[in-house]
Order: structure tokens, then sequence, then C-alpha cells
């Protein structure tokens, strides 16, 4: 069996197609595999970390605000999508892939356009609520659609060939009661916040955490995990000093957080942007959520993440330009006051989970290359 799968941009789109990969591999040992992504991506170090073979092609996003500047890198950017299209045609000759699966990025646009031209059988798999613009210029040419949940399908006009998979995690969460985490964690007994916004979308939540820090150890019982990001140290750092909070057992501050299964588990609550990787934990750990979605993320698609977790009962959905410390310390206040809606919420994220997402990729995949 031989796989092309074209992937990159962010981890949402990276690690779904690594997923893919390594259950093929797993079911399929002596597969071919190959990815391809653009050079210099966060795809080219990920992919090669986890031992595939990769080809890079140059690629660029188009930019919506028309500046001077900005038309330049527009001309740019159409003259590495239309080279592309003839490496990726030249790369599909020489490969001979029985199929061609693209997970999301600028990259996807011109290897599978390319793919279904030449007969060869193809697949996009969108991780988001709200369809990024190269599936939905995919949809109408590949042979499946997969998706994450029923809200993708009803913002594309080709709905035929659409299927829901959720989106693949890389391996198993290893999911743990609560009292083993947090005895893992060695946190004390009570509730137990984890928030976090990653290195470029940290600040303004962690300002926000900050004004929530001195209720919470007036409290006295609550744990509370928070990541700064690698951008927001020093910020942090001069807020808690301005507040006169120190951490202590039950308060802790990193810069990341690099046991993020253990800390989901352990936690009651989780206040984070609204990343499709994300909320796909969310849901496979059952832990209900204050979604502050990243503003900047490409055509506000956070916005649709959350909402379909909002709508269903999961979680809080907070915009950006909404949030303030005094608005996420009544939602925490109002959550910590009444533990059965806590608990609902949890509940009805993990009715959202599908937690055979891998096999239903893989096996839609599969029937296409029979």
């Amino acid at each position: 069996m031989r796989v092309i799968l074209a992937a990159g941009g962010t981890a949402g789109h990276i690690n779904p197609a690594l997923a893919i990969a390594d259950k093929i591999r797993q079911l399929f040992p002596e597969a071919a595999i190959k990815f391809v992504g653009a050079q210099g991506g966060m795809e080219e170090k990920l992919v090669r970390k986890a031992g595939y073979d990769f080809t890079a092609f140059r690629m660029a996003g188009l930019q919506r605000k028309l500046t001077p500047q900005n038309i330049k890198r527009n001309i740019q950017a159409v003259h590495y999508y239309i080279t592309a299209k003839g490496y990726a045609q030249k790369l599909l000759k020489e490969f001979a892939p029985d199929v061609v699966v693209g997970t999301g990025g600028y990259v996807c646009a011109p290897v599978l356009t390319a793919a279904a031209k030449m007969g060869i059988k193809t697949a996009v798999h969108e991780s988001n609520s709200l369809p990024g613009i190269t599936t939905t210029m995919l949809s109408k040419h590949v042979d499946k659609v997969l998706v994450s949940n029923e809200d993708v399908i009803s913002h594309l006009s080709h709905k035929e060939n659409c299927v829901i998979t959720g989106n693949p995690l890389r391996s198993n969460i290893p999911i743990e009661e609560r009292s083993e985490a947090r005895k893992r964690l060695g946190l004390p007994d009570g509730m137990t916040i984890v928030s976090f916004g990653g290195s470029l979308g940290a600040n303004k939540i962690s300002e926000s955490v900050v004004g929530m820090l001195d209720w919470e150890q007036k409290a006295g019982d609550i744990n509370h995990i928070h990541s700064f990001g690698g951008n927001g140290r020093d910020m942090f750092d001069g807020l808690l000093k301005e507040h006169g909070i120190v951490p202590d057992e039950r308060f802790r501050a990193r810069e990341y957080i690099d046991n993020m299964y253990t800390c989901l588990c352990a936690a009651d609550l989780v206040i984070s942007r609204a990343g499709a990787m994300t909320l796909t934990e969310l849901k496979a750990t059952g832990r209900p959520a204050i979604l502050i979605p990243f503003p900047q993320a490409a055509e506000n698609h956070q916005y649709y993440n959350a909402l379909t977790m909002s709508r269903n009962g999961a979680a809080i959905l907070i915009e950006d330009k909404d949030l303030s410390a005094e608005r996420l310390l009544a939602e925490v206040k109002a959550l910590y006051e009444d533990r059965a809606r806590l608990t609902e919420m949890g509940e009805n994220a993990a009715k959202l989970n599908i937690p055979n997402s891998t096999d239903l990729v893989v096996g839609n995949i599969l029937d296409l290359v029979k």
C-alpha cells in the first residue's frame, strides 16, 4: 500500500495526519508512506521526528487585507501554488500512491487537486467546525470529505461525499480517575482548574487568570495549574507580583504543560483557547471548559469550534473581546457553586467524543483503495 499525506500549518492539521499514518503502518507494516508539507513549516520538524519520509514544497497563504505589501505577498503565494502543482504532479508520478489524503494546510490544494485530476483516490479530513478554504475548495474534487462533526457539513455545498469521523488522536489518552491524576501531580483534594492559551494566545488569558487567584486562594480548596506560554513569562511574573500572588502547592505556574493528559484527567474545569485538537482531548477526557477562541485564527474558526461545544452544553463560550478578569471570575464562581452543572457539562463533552475516530478515518481511506 502506498499513501501520500498532505498536511501543514498547525498541530490541528499535522497531528491527525500522524495518527492516520501510525494506524496505517500498524495495519500494514510494509506500507510506503510519504508526507508532503510546506518548507520550513511546523510539519517538517514533527513529521521527520516521527520517522516518516517528508517532501517540502514552498507555500504561502493568501492575505485577505489588501495592502501594497500584501498584494506582493499574494502574487508570490500564487506563484508558489502554480509551481507546487508541477512538483505535485511529478511527485505523484514517481511515488505512484494508491491514495492521497489531506488534513489541512495550503499544501493540500495543489497535491490533492493534481491527484484527483490524475484519477488517484483522494480524501480530505477537516478537524474544525468551520471548514477552511482548502477543504471547501477540495470538497467538490475529492472522493471523500471526512469531518469532525455535523456542523462542518452545514458549511459545505457538496455534502454527498461527507462522512463524520471525529478527529483522530495519535495515541489513546490514558484516562485516569481524577483522584489518581491529582496524586500523580501531587495536588491536594479540591476543585482543580487547568488553564492555558498557547505561546501566541496566552497573555490575555493569563491576565484574567491572575485576577481570579486572590479569590481562589481565599476559597482555600481550589487547585490551579496555569501555562503562561513561551512569550508570557515576564508579563505573568509581573502580574503575580503586582497582585501579591505567590505560587504554592495549590497554584502552579508553568511555561508549558508537558503532561497535558494527566492534567486534563485531574481537572474539574479547563480554561483554554478552542483549537480543534484541544477540544478533541476535552471530549476524550469528558472535561467541561470555558473556551476563549483565538480571534486571529484563520476565518475565526476557533469561534465555531467553541460554538459547537457550547451549543451542546459542554462549554461556556467567551469571545476574546469580552474576556476580563471579572467575567472569567463570575463564570468560574458560578460553576464552583453549582457542581451539578459542572458535572453535566463534562458528561455532555464526553457525549461528543468519537472514541474510534482513527479507525473510522483509516477505514474510509481503505474503502477507497479496496
